[in-house]
């Protein structure tokens, strides 16, 4: 993969960095994998939350925080000092973006708000990630588990007539950055046509509430909340896991004709006959017969077997792995997404790549994420923005 090919679009563009845990730094890492020059300003001595938040850790960095700050030079700044403040005011100056994630107000307070910067700044795009935007409780805090639970994300995910469950991994964060960093990209648009920069707000309660997606319309048009229903889709069938005889499987029958070709594969064409389960809104309705069908069967081959037999047949289907199953998968490890960089204190660190695919190639990881106040001083801050670090 002919990493150095790749356009970076970003490439030029500045982008302050002034957020910490996930949602921001998410938003900044998309950002600087397109090329972007980020630099995260960080507290001295504590500096980003999630430098602390493990084990495990590689070279005393977190993989948290390794996680989320890819692509991105450290800056170490008291900003309750006139010196941090000062020299945050002057990169505020020369930023194209700016994003933070601070409790509202704190940075107005410290001549950092918005109104002040762009008087000097007046193309200054600037993205704040809040808790929860206008309406009663804005001005409140929030944090991804939090917001899961509030936002209903809680109540439809675990088993029917089992405890509420949060997703693995924090959802509410990680789309409230790639909303943050969309809606920057659109601020940059504009300001390449009309010179002007944008104030954008991006609340994480109102972002996991667009996650719910089609659960969230289904409750708006029926006024049914089907609530919990583990590995089952409400309005899909048969679109769920099966334990066959040695580990589960998931099956995603998205139509008809997939649901005939099932049939087939498996030896079962009497489903597909049965006027029960000829089509999907009557396999919604018998969905508990049809699956104690295909679970009977399902339960006499291993799952390895059924996956090729069903993928063969062109009908969704795949395992279920472990993260240790993930990471030696042959697509995973054949698609580039896997890279290896060389961290100045872990050494040699397996890293994910950004998914992105730009003609065929994926933006390059140019920078390891970087130690506490790596780039403070000596850096040259005002390198180019894809120099090495």
């Amino acid at each position: 993969m002919r990493e150095a090919a790749f356009g970076l679009p970003l490439r030029g563009l500045r982008v302050l960095d002034l957020s910490r845990v996930l949602a921001g730094p998410y938003a900044t890492t998309v950002l600087g994998d397109l090329g972007a020059d980020v630099i995260k300003v960080e507290h001295p001595e504590r500096g980003d939350d999630t430098r602390s938040w493990g084990p495990p850790f590689a070279g005393g960095e977190s993989a948290y925080f390794l996680s989320a700050n890819r692509n991105k030079r450290s800056v170490a700044l008291d900003l309750k000092t006139p010196e941090g403040l000062k020299k945050a005011r002057e990169l505020a100056a020369g930023a194209d973006v700016l994003v933070e994630n601070m409790r509202r107000g704190a940075l107005e307070r410290l001549g950092l708000g918005y109104a002040a910067l762009r008087e000097r700044n007046p193309g200054l795009i600037y993205c704040s990630i809040t808790g929860f935007g206008p309406g009663p409780d804005q001005g409140r805090p929030g944090y991804d588990f939090l917001v899961q639970a509030r936002a209903g994300i809680m109540g439809i995910t675990g088993w029917p007539g089992g405890p509420p469950t949060k997703v693995g991994v924090a959802v509410a964060d990680v789309v409230c950055g790639l909303y943050a960093a969309v809606a920057v990209l659109a601020a940059l648009r504009r300001r390449s046509e009309t010179g002007e920069g944008a104030r954008i707000e991006v609340p994480l309660f109102e972002s996991a509430l667009s996650w719910l997606a089609n659960r969230a319309q289904e409750y708006l048009v029926s006024g049914v909340d089907t609530g919990r229903l583990g590995n089952d889709h409400p309005t899909i069938v048969p679109y769920r896991t099966f334990e066959a005889s040695d580990k589960t499987f998931a099956v995603a029958v998205g139509n008809d004709a997939q649901f005939a070709r099932l049939c087939r594969a498996i030896g079962r064409e009497d489903l597909a006959e049965d006027g029960r389960f000829a089509d999907n809104p009557g396999r919604v309705a018998n969905r508990e017969e049809l699956v104690a069908e295909l679970q009977k069967t399902f339960s006499g081959r291993t799952a390895a077997e059924w996956v090729q037999r069903i993928g063969e047949a062109g009908v969704p289907c795949g395992p279920v792995s472990s993260l240790a199953e993930v990471f030696s998968d042959p697509h995973v490890l054949g698609c580039g997404i896997l890279r290896e960089v060389d961290h100045p204190a872990a050494g040699a660190l397996r890293m994910l790549a950004s998914p992105l695919l730009v003609d065929g190639e994926r933006p390059p990881i140019r920078r390891p994420p970087p130690t506490l106040g790596e780039h403070t001083d000596g850096a040259g801050w005002e390198a180019a923005p894809d120099g090495p670090g």
